[in-house]
């Protein structure tokens, strides 16, 4: 049985963040962030790692509008990092509307059982990473990682939550176009995507990727190549018919 003790039924620990906003210090409260609230946390090991920044951070900032539509107030991403470490990560995310927290001391990582040391990895003590829902500051369900050598990411990701929170909940498709600068055809796609009310995140030619590996993955140069959920879906002329079924 794993070391790291499932706390749910209890109350979050009573912190007070010292969190940075428009050059300024504010003090924020576990009060603050969870009293008459459902919460959605997570929790990862550090701001601009691997794990944390390719899959942690971007699902939960794709899947907020669907967890908001469901019930959940804030969703909140908690790292033991400094407030400067953690305002220039949300930056680098895009991750306005999720609320970063620094734990910079470690002290909620320590009153949630969560803090570890990764001394070897020359870390220090910092945050296991876990999942949990808290409404008004009692921690209802808990996601932890599994206590093995590593960095585990199996459970405490957006889709295990959202399931969790509303099992048939409709989740938005991800929607990725290659596209180039002045290219009327991906101008169009994108148009057709905005009617539609889908969001996608768009790579452009020379900044995202090359010519060379635009044609490794379509087999050509055309643009705009879009693909939605893992499948190529092609054109833009290709969109309009799957737009259309």
């Amino acid at each position: 049985m794993s070391k790291l003790e499932n706390r749910e039924g209890q109350t979050v620990p009573s912190v007070t963040f010292h969190t940075r906003q428009d050059n300024d210090w504010v003090d924020i409260s576990t009060n603050d962030l969870f009293k008459g609230k459902t919460v959605v946390v997570f929790s990862l090991p550090g701001a601009f790692t691997p794990t944390c920044s390719s899959a942690h951070v971007p699902r939960y900032n794709q899947l907020l509008p669907t967890f908001r539509a469901h019930g959940v107030d804030d969703v909140i991403c908690i790292s033991v990092n400094d407030a400067f470490v953690m305002n220039e990560w949300q930056a680098d995310q895009g991750a306005h509307d999720i609320t970063f927290i620094p734990d910079g001391n470690g002290e909620f990582s320590e009153g949630m059982g969560m803090l570890v040391d990764k001394s070897d990895l020359g870390f220090g003590k910092r945050s296991w990473r876990y999942s949990m829902l808290v409404k008004d500051g009692v921690i209802k369900k808990m996601f932890i990682e599994p206590d093995v050598e590593g960095d585990p990411f199996e459970v405490s990701d957006a889709d295990t939550m959202l399931n969790y929170i509303a099992p048939n909940a409709e989740v938005p498709p991800s929607v990725t176009i290659m596209a180039r600068k002045g290219c009327p055809y991906c101008a169009r796609a994108k148009k057709m995507l905005d009617e539609a009310g889908m969001d996608y995140e768009v790579l452009m030619m020379g900044e995202d990727y090359t010519d060379r590996s635009l044609r490794a993955i379509v087999g050509s140069s055309m643009v705009p190549q879009i693909f939605i959920n893992g499948d190529h879906v092609g054109g833009s002329s290709d969109l309009q018919e799957w737009l259309k079924s």
